[in-house]
């Protein structure tokens, strides 16, 4: 396994897939999920565990789990909404469920037809599911719209952290935050990971940002700068988020991987094979543009990646 000081957590083929109105057929969906783990990503977000009248982009979850799982060293990820779709998951032999928990009141509504508070307790029966068949698998839980949303506005800090703590407190063994809709700032990511770091310590998860308002990558900086180190992002920015209008660009998994590596990060993925692997993904859905602005300018003359690191 490649030497990283940063983890690059692929979502591409969950948060990317089942926010376009195509389905990606399922081998395209493996081609590409091989491809990713030839350029060296060492976790996937693979499948969503939703029912499939609702999200048929993800029918085929349970099969999909099972592919990526023949790639010894990949961490298979995959998303839950609720008791139901963990134990789907769990079945289909995920390494880790990541749920989503909304900060925001109406978008926890429109998102999962939950509270907030209703959420916490799901976090706790999955807890106590994963505990009892598979104490092996992690459990995230992701507080989605921590820095704003589309449907309420703004959503006070301390709703988020206080949630975050709950999450944890609920038996999630980490907690990160998500800019859903990309309202964040760079000055506004340091002061709440800095306070979600202050709050529950070692349990601080991943930032999930994106580039609706082209500030992704210098809102995935300012996290590095205050220490975090797992950062999910969608190969060629594909996604958003089908509950929350306005929700588009995830952060482009090639242009992060790049500003990385140029600053001397290791992320342990091969940015070449990186780019290449946006053609299984362009294979799966014919016509559906893509992001990115490092795979269509190319790397600088003489850059060499791993060439030093801080």
């Amino acid at each position: 396994m490649p030497v990283s000081d940063v983890l690059i957590s692929e979502v591409g083929p969950r948060d990317g897939l089942q926010s376009v109105a195509a389905t990606m057929p399922t081998a395209d969906k493996c081609r590409w999920i091989d491809a990713l783990v030839a350029a060296g990503v060492q976790e996937i977000e693979v499948a969503s565990f939703v029912p499939a009248r609702l999200l048929p982009q993800m029918a085929d979850a349970a099969e999909v789990v099972r592919h990526a799982r023949t790639h010894a060293g990949v961490m298979v990820m995959a998303l839950v909404p609720n008791l139901r779709g963990a134990e789907a998951a769990l079945a289909a032999g995920v390494h880790k469920l990541t749920m989503p928990v909304s900060a925001s009141v109406a978008h926890s509504l429109a998102n999962v037809r939950k509270t907030r508070e209703q959420m916490v307790e799901e976090v706790r029966a999955i807890a106590r599911l994963r505990d009892e068949r598979a104490p092996g698998v992690k459990l995230e839980a992701g507080i989605s719209t921590a820095f704003g949303c589309t449907l309420q506005g703004l959503v006070p800090e301390d709703d988020v952290i206080r949630l975050a703590a709950d999450c944890i407190a609920a038996g999630a063994d980490e907690s990160g935050l998500s800019d859903t809709v990309g309202y964040a700032n760079p000055a506004q990511v340091r002061r709440l990971f800095r306070r979600l770091r202050a709050e529950i310590g070692e349990h601080a998860g991943a930032a999930h940002m994106h580039n609706t308002r082209g500030l992704g990558l210098a809102n995935c900086l300012a996290a590095w700068e205050e220490g975090v180190r797992t950062f999910d992002s969608s190969l060629g920015g594909l996604g958003g988020c089908p509950y929350a209008p306005g929700a588009s660009g995830n952060v482009v998994t090639e242009d992060l991987v790049f500003m990385f590596e140029a600053m001397g990060v290791r992320t342990g993925i091969d940015l070449e094979k990186l780019f290449a692997a946006r053609a299984p993904l362009q294979a799966g859905l014919p016509g559906e543009p893509v992001y990115g602005m490092s795979p269509e300018a190319g790397l600088p003359k003489g850059f060499v990646q791993g060439d030093a690191h801080v």
